[in-house]
């Protein structure tokens, strides 16, 4: 048991998951007659053999209702070969077999609910799992024994032509040329010995080995029940459990998931955890366990309390585990790889809170339960706090970071904050200046950029004359704005001399007005149509005007992930060629992260550590700003390639990451108040952030992905809210310095915007 608690400790941490589950039992009919079963019945006179469509749907709706992810479908094995009711009730129903009327309702299910389908038929052929696999997110069956003899006379599967061994073993291995994420396990205590026990854990591993889709192995305890011929036999002790545990855990490896039903096994959960397990299986809220109805499930709430007294953090899973998750383009039909991300956090587990960027109230982060963070994890935050570079290993640590863990965290992120910044929490008065939504590349995740004649969602093409350009940083002047931040799309009749130009119009009009102004995709484009070096091109930039630089277009720096989401875009080199040029150029700039759409916590690694070394190398970075990915409109998460953004956790969590792994380089952190909402900034404020970004007037980007707020948070709003987290507010310049007393004293005797004028596209003459 010590050897495999340690082996489960190295591959799973402190996480301990389960599946919040509704069960739906299809069917009670079954050809088999196993001498410890009473889920198969014989058929009952009025009594349908199958649930129909309706009553399915009731069922599975009842789960999602209560909050569950996973649809369980128990039924028995192809019971038409047995019973002439079956067939005569499938034929109603318009199928010829269980597994066609199967396969149906978990479309019905996948469809209508959105719970994500786990069938457990028995016995499949290669074609019947291939079709349940178009709607399903997990499959399994129990090899329960690799003993032939039990299905000898006298044996527990005499009679149960679907128990054979060598059938059952078939159907995992199918299972993996298939690309299935299977789940199997074996049934102690039925008169099979322990080198047949270990004989069948082999078996799993070698198909495991092959293929890589064993997801679960579950450990279940026989469990005597009246009416069966085993109605008297012995069940096994808690000894024999505990072994059997710890023998799946050494032959199977840390990585494996291995679970016992906890229903099976009331008041030793610490015992079984020591064993090393690492999962409690299905859990559900609403329905019984129709195979073990004489075992109640423990309570959600009770499982948490007593999984912490061991150690550990419950978290809830998917019926896919996180593994397969991760890569859902290779192991599901394309529906339900849409359902799963849709479903799932970073780490590929469930989302823990419904929330999205973009939503105005945050959910509460839940209290530990743990009563102090794990060693290890202390020592990489006081590393970090030390201003140690942490390696990509130990970041993805901290992302992972769960109940103490996470408090420990945010905690020391939120300290070193105070220790570096002090009780003072920055913004500045600016506004967005989105010249055009027009743009010739085509980001998988931007809602806002439109085609020449795209009259789509947010309102039509626009390319703004430098007359309402000017216009509009004019009046964010006279408000008491002391910055103009300009970004727009790529239009393809833009030249770098646009770009120059509309510095000198801003610059004619307003010398003392900061132009904050083009990403690194558009100083790289402007360079390119004039043939010019980067160098070259920045300095005249800044001859024109130009103050700083935004950090955007960067996304994640990372090229594998550049390539899914924006494959035309510059790549990571190219982003950081321009930082650093303009660093050199003492042109500083800010830097971001959008998070949340198809990449992970290795991602988000490689992305803080590509900064925090430009930014020991030059210096010229102002802050960092986190930016959770907004879903509702962009293009691919309405094609179901996206996640729906972080989860709360996650949004929180990168603020504490970011203040740890950035330091002692980037002292400002900066939250966003349009992604996080002001509840939400407010969190991360108390989580190491100390700026909170600027005041905007307008802002379409994050709008036109469906954000709920977002046009303009006032300096009287901006100081409420620091003030409501017990910090100083105080304005500052882009630079992070302090603002001319007039324009603060005009930012707070701000009059109504006037309405924008949105020019309507034309013809650019190149300069």
């Amino acid at each position: 048991m010590q050897r495999a608690a340690a082996l489960r400790d190295a591959a799973h941490g402190r996480m301990l998951s389960y599946s919040r589950k509704v069960f739906i039992p299809l069917t009670k009919l079954c050809r088999d007659v196993c001498h410890y079963c009473t889920f198969a019945e014989t058929p009952r006179p009025g009594r349908n053999p199958y649930l129909s469509p309706e009553e399915v749907l009731a069922i599975a709706r009842a789960g999602a209702a209560a909050g569950c992810t996973e649809a369980l479908f128990t039924l028995g094995d192809k019971p038409e070969l047995r019973w002439r009711q079956a067939r005569e009730a499938l034929a109603a129903l318009g199928h010829a077999t269980t597994n066609s009327y199967l396969a149906a309702m978990c479309g019905l299910v996948l469809r209508e609910t959105g719970l994500l389908p786990h069938a457990n038929p028995g016995v499949m052929t290669r074609d019947e799992i291939a079709a349940l696999r178009e709607v399903t997110a997990s499959q399994g069956i129990m090899l329960e024994s690799a003993s032939a003899r039990l299905c000898e006379p006298g044996g527990v599967h005499h009679g149960s032509p679907d128990k054979h061994p060598e059938a059952r073993l078939e159907v995992l291995r199918l299972a993996g040329e298939l690309r299935v994420p299977f789940t199997t396990g074996i049934l102690i205590g039925i008169g099979e010995t322990r080198a047949e026990r270990i004989e069948a854990l082999r078996a799993i591993a070698d198909l495991h080995a092959r293929h890589r889709h064993i997801q679960e192995v579950i450990i279940q305890n026989f469990r005597a029940k009246p009416r069966t011929k085993l109605a008297e036999a012995p069940e096994p002790d808690l000894d024999d459990l505990l072994w059997t545990i710890a023998a799946a855990r050494v032959v199977l490896g840390g990585a494996m998931n291995i679970q016992a039903p906890p229903n099976l096994s009331p008041g030793v959960y610490q015992r079984l955890v020591a064993a090393g397990l690492n999962d409690w299986g299905g859990v559900s809220p609403v329905t019984p366990d129709h195979v073990n109805p004489e075992a109640p499930w423990p309570h959600l709430e009770d499982l948490a309390v007593r999984t912490a007294e061991a150690g550990k953090v419950l978290v809830p899973r998917l019926p896919a585990y996180p593994e397969h998750v991760r890569a859902p383009d290779t192991w599901f039909a394309p529906e339900v790889a849409t359902a799963l991300r849709r479903a799932a956090d970073a780490e590929g587990l469930a989302r823990g809170d419904a929330w999205s960027p973009g939503e105005r109230t945050p959910p509460a982060l839940p209290a530990p339960r743990l009563p102090a963070a794990e060693a290890g994890l202390a020592r990489l935050v006081e590393r970090a706090a030390g201003g140690a570079r942490l390696d990509a290993p130990d970041i993805i640590r901290l992302f992972a970071a769960r109940d103490a863990d996470q408090a420990h965290v945010t905690s020391a992120a939120d300290a070193l904050r105070a220790a570096v910044s002090g009780e003072t929490i920055r913004y500045v008065v600016n506004r967005n200046i989105n010249y055009t939504n027009i743009c010739g590349y085509r980001c998988r995740f931007c809602a806002f950029s439109k085609g020449k004649t795209h009259e789509a969602l947010r309102g039509p093409a626009y390319d703004l004359d430098h007359a309402e350009i000017v216009r509009r940083a004019e009046e964010a002047w006279a408000r008491g704005a002391t910055e103009v931040c300009l970004q727009g799309g790529i239009h393809p009749d833009y030249t770098g001399e646009t770009y120059v130009a509309i510095c000198e119009a801003i610059r004619a009009a307003l010398p003392e007005m900061h132009i904050h102004a083009f990403s690194p995709l558009e100083i790289t484009q402007g360079a390119a149509t004039l043939g010019l070096k980067l160098r070259d091109y920045l300095a005249r930039l800044q001859s024109a005007g130009l103050g700083t630089l935004p950090g955007t277009a960067a996304e994640i720096l990372d090229d594998e992930i550049r390539a899914i989401i924006c494959p035309d875009k510059i790549d990571t080199a190219q982003w950081l060629a321009v930082a650093r040029t303009a660093h050199s150029l003492g042109l500083r700039t800010t830097s971001t992260i959008m998070f949340g759409h198809v990449e992970g916590p290795l991602n988000w690694a490689r992305h803080l550590l590509a900064l925090r070394d430009l930014q020991a190398e030059t210096g010229g970075f102002t802050e960092f700003v986190p930016l959770p990915f907004v879903h509702m409109e962009a293009p691919m998460y309405l094609r179901g390639q996206a996640r729906r953004g972080p989860t709360f956790r996650e949004a929180v969590l990168m603020h504490s990451v970011a203040r740890l792994v950035l330091h002692p380089h980037i002292t400002n952190i900066q939250t966003s108040w349009v992604k996080m909402g002001p509840q939400g900034a407010a969190l991360a404020l108390r989580a190491g952030a100390n700026d909170l970004g600027g005041t905007l007037m307008n802002e379409s980007i994050s709008r036109a992905a469906g954000t709920q707020h977002g046009q303009e948070f006032p300096p009287e709003a901006m100081e409420a809210l620091i003030r409501g987290v017990g910090r100083t507010p105080q304005q500052r310049t882009t630079l992070y310095g302090v603002p001319p007393g007039e324009q603060q004293r005009r930012s707070y005797e701000a009059e109504d915007l006037a309405p924008v004028v949105q020019t309507a596209p034309r013809r650019r003459v190149p300069a």
